[in-house]
């Protein structure tokens, strides 16, 4: 089947129509880049996709890490992608120039990421976490453990994780147990178990950062008493070579349905004397650092649903082009020739959910990207606040709308193959198996509806809530003045309504019992995301009705082509998706309650 993982036309127009990323060289940061250099860094990224991640794609689902009791070992191709990715400079490529970065936007690392998670989401991980984790350093550490750390995880000498799950608790996270004792040179000895922790070994660098959240000895419970701590699996000496091996041992590997070329596995800190460990930033504050880490991935897991649910529509689109099947109802005569599936409708209509769903998500990712740029990059300090509290608030739509609906997307690429879509000579399948594990890395639904409910639509006295449904009237009233497109306000504008609606009424049942009044957050989650998507597809839709209307287009069918299909999706998500929320926003208004009141005994 056809290799491609992404549109790059669909690339481009989020790039450069949808979000004006060339805006960004107006920025001094970005005065010495163009676009050109813009388009060779992904190009590059998506060679490398293409040659060091996709090559091993199903070999590594099939040749999962083995562990001896000694040592880790990955099939050879994982190592010679994660040598190209380094080499290439992915893992430094946003950092300033006097860091040794090369000083990118974070929107264009983010698309060259895109691309490698869509060829291979397993072995991207290695590289993804590791970015991740030297984020953290970099913002939090001190001079020396930039130093010893930070370079070394920039040229991939060093990889990253982070460990917070341990046995006993998954994302509560105020009841760790994991220890720190501090010694006499003001390092620490951490104590305890971590588990589900991607990538925490492997011999694909020379040494593994750990960002290991532990209690000091003394501390408060719960999350006011959590620190961060770098403990490398091997310590570094002052010069920063190698020294010994530190209290870091590997358990044993864990074996997921999908993602198969990562490790997965469960660390023990401290089964001698205790691992080395180094504080970072200030005693007590460990989540809060961690969060930048951890809102950073749950948008790369975003962005990775996107992918993978990107790659699976392409592969059944291309398989519903060239599979003769049938006749359409209209043609009775057997002995005519059969037609392509995509001639049948119920075909086309899962392909353009596939499509809605997978192009919308991708597009939401980047625009969440692209907040998280003018966050730091903006010209003003309000547009900066502005664009963090935007993002902020949009994070748990960001990672769970593209990994539910990631999900039904690669459902359909395999109920468009048929019989083809659930045997391995496919890769459709596989797909699935790995975007399984979406609705669950970083946070569950359950979680990130408690946190959208719960908190975000309430924080600041609902500024935020409020100034994103200002956000969508702006678009209403753009679009309102198209003609092509002006009939697709009113549903959005009603979606407004009831949202609204709803929301205030649960926020005065969470006043009243916040037990029941939250019980139905992870509903409320995914209405509110349907209307995000909605939001998103109008604004796509407008660009895409502008486009149509201009001399751009003129003679050149691919583009009208490309166009209308962004208009086609806009309106079957605005017309056949989004009035879901109707039913959702009764069930909400009216709390009602049955699992709430559901008990233990009646199951």
């Amino acid at each position: 089947m056809n290799p491609v993982t992404l549109n790059q036309r669909d690339v481009d127009f989020l790039l450069y129509e949808f979000l004006d990323t060339s805006s960004l060289l107006k920025r001094e940061r970005y005065a010495e880049h163009s676009k050109e250099t813009f388009d060779a860094t992904i190009s590059g990224a998506k060679n490398i996709a293409e040659k060091y991640y996709s090559n091993h794609y199903r070999k590594g689902d099939a040749n999962e890490p083995m562990f001896d009791g000694e040592s880790v070992s990955l099939i050879p191709e994982i190592q010679s992608a994660w040598d190209a990715t380094a080499e290439f400079g992915l893992l430094r490529a946003s950092y300033d120039f006097d860091e040794g970065g090369v000083q990118l936007p974070e929107v264009i690392c983010k698309v060259c990421g895109t691309y490698i998670q869509a060829a291979n989401s397993g072995s991207s991980g290695y590289y993804f976490v590791t970015a991740a984790a030297s984020n953290v350093i970099r913002a939090f550490g001190d001079d020396q453990q930039k130093a010893l750390f930070l370079s070394s995880m920039m040229d991939g000498r060093s990889a990253g994780t982070m460990a917070l799950t341990e046995p006993a608790q998954g994302s509560t996270l105020g009841d760790i147990a994991t220890s720190a004792t501090i010694q006499s040179d003001n390092t620490y000895l951490i104590h305890g178990q971590k588990i589900y922790i991607s990538n925490g070994d492997h011999t694909l660098s020379d040494n593994i950062v750990h960002l290991v959240l532990a209690r000091i000895d003394g501390a408060p419970k719960g999350t006011r008493g959590i620190s961060l701590f770098i403990v490398p699996k091997f310590l570094v000496n002052s010069d920063g070579t190698i020294g010994e091996r530190n209290d870091v041992a590997l358990a044993g590997l864990l074996h997921k349905m999908g993602n198969r070329s990562a490790t997965s596995t469960v660390l023990n800190f401290g089964e001698k004397n205790g691992a080395v460990g180094y504080l970072v930033g200030e005693p007590h504050q460990g989540l809060r650092y961690m969060f930048q880490m951890m809102n950073d991935l749950r948008i790369g897991v975003g962005l990775g649903a996107s992918a993978i649910a990107y790659r699976g529509y392409l592969h059944a689109l291309d398989y519903a082009r060239e599979r003769p099947q049938g006749r359409l109802p209209s043609n009775k005569d057997p002995l005519s020739p059969q037609v392509k599936i995509i001639e049948h409708a119920d075909v086309r209509r899962m392909l353009i959910t596939q499509k809605s769903y997978s192009e919308g998500s991708l597009a939401l990712c980047l625009y969440a990207t692209s907040l998280a740029e003018d966050s730091k990059t903006a010209e003003s300090p309000h547009e900066r606040e502005q664009a963090a509290a935007l993002l902020d608030f949009l994070t748990p739509v960001v990672k769970s709308f593209p990994s539910k609906y990631g999900c039904m997307s690669n459902d359909l690429a395999i109920q468009v193959l048929g019989g083809s879509g659930y045997i391995r000579e496919y890769p459709v399948e596989q797909l699935y198996r790995d975007q399984r594990l979406n609705p669950i890395h970083e946070g569950t639904e359950g979680i990130h509806g408690l946190d959208l409910l719960g908190r975000k639509v309430s924080f600041n006295n609902g500024q935020s809530y409020r100034d994103f449904l200002n956000l969508i009237e702006a678009t209403c009233l753009e679009a309102a003045e198209l003609t092509e497109i002006s009939d697709l306000v009113a549903p959005l504008r009603e979606a407004i309504d009831r949202v609204s609606h709803v929301t205030g009424s649960l926020l005065s049942a969470i006043k009243d019992d916040p037990d029941k009044g939250l019980a139905n957050a992870t509903l409320y989650l995914d209405m509110f995301g349907q209307l995000v998507i909605a939001w998103i597809w109008l604004k796509q839709a407008i660009v895409a009705s502008r486009k149509l209307g201009s001399d751009e287009c003129e003679g050149i069918i691919s583009e009208v082509n490309f166009y209308q299909g962004k208009l086609y999706a806009a309106n079957y998500f605005i017309n056949r998706e989004l009035p879901q929320t109707i039913q959702t926003a009764a069930l909400l208004d009216l709390n009602e309650g049955t699992c709430f009141h559901m008990r233990d005994e009646y199951f």
